[in-house]
């Protein structure tokens, strides 16, 4: 007696990639957010990479109009979105021509055939059918009528237009999915009832295809097995999935809640900024004062205002906002208040390329503004450590009374990864410069001996009136001042400011090796891929390698010359033409920086590192 496909064992994977496709309005997006999800609640480690384009209304089928969204989960590990796919969904010729290159020999491409017609195989640039012409036979291909199958599914439902039934087709991809790979259906049909629980015709429709597409995956003969990830083994904790936009917000809320003060944005949106305006809104309840300006200028200077009467203040942007907060951003810097910039970075320049990533603001956010004008500039560098670098620039900004840049970029900010939630008693503690009333000799330009962060005088305070603006302070009364010995000991104490944070932040901590052949350097959202490389070599037997991953860029850690000389070759790795590579040569004359860089608005992938990694230690 033959056994059938749903009684075998599922074959039992570490890890899988998955990667879904198709036009802007195919709910890529939202059927790789569900799938993540489900994969979560199951217990799985997680990482992905939505890649969408950057026209609002892209043309349907059009190669620039593919939308994407990549998953890798597993029982390990799991440090990026993964380089090569294991399965492609791709619902259109566009999807599949874009995205084919990444796919792994052998794996499994599912295809909507319904959308493989002339006319969109003239508009993906395909001179013949791939289905037909060979060109797929080093993979194994599920060809499914997809529009169709949905349609005869909901035949019967009433309420339901033609766009509407065929937009669901996305749900039955999901199902197939949710059959391959071990999963269930449970989470998305509560999110179903939980979005659409005011129109029951919409939930009873998607919960039909997305049950169609499950039971058309069990009778395929084509997909030959399930396939199971076990779930992870992550320290014991309250886990949720996070997108880095999110966990940023958050970071905010929870700065503070533990500083005790209101807290106050105000942002013109932006992309891949605006997430974080969008999560703020949702919680006046906890104090938050939202303010969407204007423009970039309006943003910066109603957040310094806001700083200046006592709040917890940010302003959130993207590279073309920076540019345009530049001039406020030196006030606030002049005046010495606290400020936290937020720069979710994207391809430049101008308007560059607006839904992809890069790390090409860092020297803006370094040196961006006119005059000797220093700032605190730190990185975060995963989706959920998005949280603690937000914490932490509110922490340095309102203790140090400086303003602090944080850069984020759009890799990490749209990505998301487990997140184990924090209470507010795990976290530091946030004090304040702010005085409560005047004494005889008080002056608003007098300093903690340590830090030198000046006095925090809030308006409205008997005795404490004094003068802000953006011409030179008195060193002492903090009325203007033109007298040039003053201006050299203002320009020289605001510098030092900053460089003595280095005292109040943690030494860079190498991972893998201490001491040896090569130290992989790098800052920001690359952390994933570089782990995870090094990683791989050290298993491999390459265990002279080590890793170093900057948060901190000014200052740097005490500690980055003592720790560099440790290894015989050094390699920055950026996402841009050597920006890091430069600031640490400026800072560590005489030590040989090697870069390897890329400009695609792609992250790092693990095979080129390994490739560049190996060739130095060879």
């Amino acid at each position: 007696m033959n056994t059938s496909i749903k009684d075998k064992q599922p074959e039992v994977l570490q890890a899988v990639v998955i990667r879904f496709v198709g036009d802007s309005g195919d709910g890529m997006q939202l059927t790789g957010t569900q799938f993540t999800d489900t994969s979560a609640m199951f217990g799985n480690d997680v990482a992905t990479f939505p890649n969408y384009p950057a026209e609002i209304r892209a043309p349907q089928g059009s190669l620039y109009g593919v939308s994407g969204f990549q998953v890798h989960i597993g029982s390990v590990e799991i440090s990026t979105p993964g380089d090569s796919v294991d399965l492609l969904v791709a619902m259109n010729p566009a999807g599949l021509k874009t995205n084919l290159a990444s796919v792994k020999p052998g794996h499994t491409i599912i295809v909507d055939t319904d959308a493989f017609t002339k006319k969109n195989l003239e508009k993906a640039q395909y001179e013949t059918n791939p289905l037909e012409d060979g060109s797929l036979e080093n993979y194994r291909i599920i060809e499914v009528a997809m529009t169709s199958l949905t349609k005869e599914a909901l035949k019967d439902v009433e309420g339901l237009d033609n766009k509407s039934i065929t937009r669901s087709k996305n749900m039955f991809a999901l199902g197939m999915v949710y059959w391959m790979y071990d999963r269930s259906t449970e989470h998305t049909v509560e999110f179903f009832n939980k979005k659409f629980k005011s129109k029951p015709h919409i939930i009873e429709a998607n919960t039909k295809v997305l049950n169609a597409g499950y039971y058309f995956a069990e009778t395929l003969e084509l997909i030959p097995n399930t396939y199971s990830i076990s779930p992870a083994k992550m320290p014991k904790g309250t886990y949720r999935i996070v997108m880095g936009n999110t966990a940023t917000a958050w970071g905010f809320l929870a700065a503070a809640e533990k500083s005790g003060l209101e807290l106050f944005l105000g942002s013109y949106p932006i992309t891949p900024a605006t997430d974080i305006l969008h999560e703020l809104v949702k919680h006046k309840h906890f104090g938050v004062k939202a303010f969407q300006a204007e423009d970039e200028i309006a943003g910066i200077t109603s957040s310094i205002g806001a700083s200046f009467a006592g709040d917890l203040a940010i302003t959130t942007t993207s590279g073309p906002g920076l540019a345009l907060k530049g001039e406020a951003l030196g006030l606030a810097m002049m005046v010495e208040l606290p400020l936290v910039v937020v720069n979710v970075q994207r391809g430049g320049p101008s308007t560059g390329l607006p839904t992809k990533t890069e790390q090409s603001d860092l020297l803006q956010a370094m040196y961006g503004r006119n005059g000797e004008s220093p700032v605190i500039v730190i990185a975060a560098s995963t989706p959920a450590n998005c949280f603690d670098y937000a914490f932490m620039a509110s922490k340095l900004a309102l203790e140090h009374m400086t303003p602090v840049i944080l850069l984020t970029d759009g890799y990490i900010a749209n990505g998301s990864a487990p997140w184990k939630i924090k209470t507010v008693s795990e976290m530091p503690e946030i004090s304040n410069c702010i005085i409560k009333e005047a004494t005889d000799n008080w002056h608003p330009y007098d300093r903690n001996e340590d830090s030198l962060a000046r006095n925090w005088a809030i308006p409205g305070t008997p005795g404490l009136e004094h003068r802000v603006g953006g011409l030179e302070k008195d060193r002492v009364t903090g009325n203007v001042s033109y007298v040039p010995d003053n201006h050299e000991y203002m320009t020289k104490i605001r510098a030092e400011k900053v460089k003595r944070v280095a005292n109040y932040i943690p030494d860079i901590e190498p991972e893998f090796a201490k001491e040896g052949d090569l130290l992989v350097i790098g800052w920001g959202g690359t952390y994933g891929s570089l782990h995870s490389a090094v990683k791989e070599m050290n298993e491999d037997g390459f265990e002279n390698i080590g890793l170093a991953h900057f948060n901190y860029i000014n200052p740097l850690p005490k500690n980055t010359e003592e720790l560099i000389k440790k290894y015989k070759k050094v390699i920055v790795c950026e996402l841009n033409n050597g920006q890091f590579a430069n600031v640490l040569r400026m800072n560590f004359n005489g030590i040989e920086f090697l870069q390897y860089n890329k400009v695609q608005g792609l992250p790092f992938g693990n095979t080129e590192l390994i490739e560049k990694f190996k060739q130095l230690v060879k």
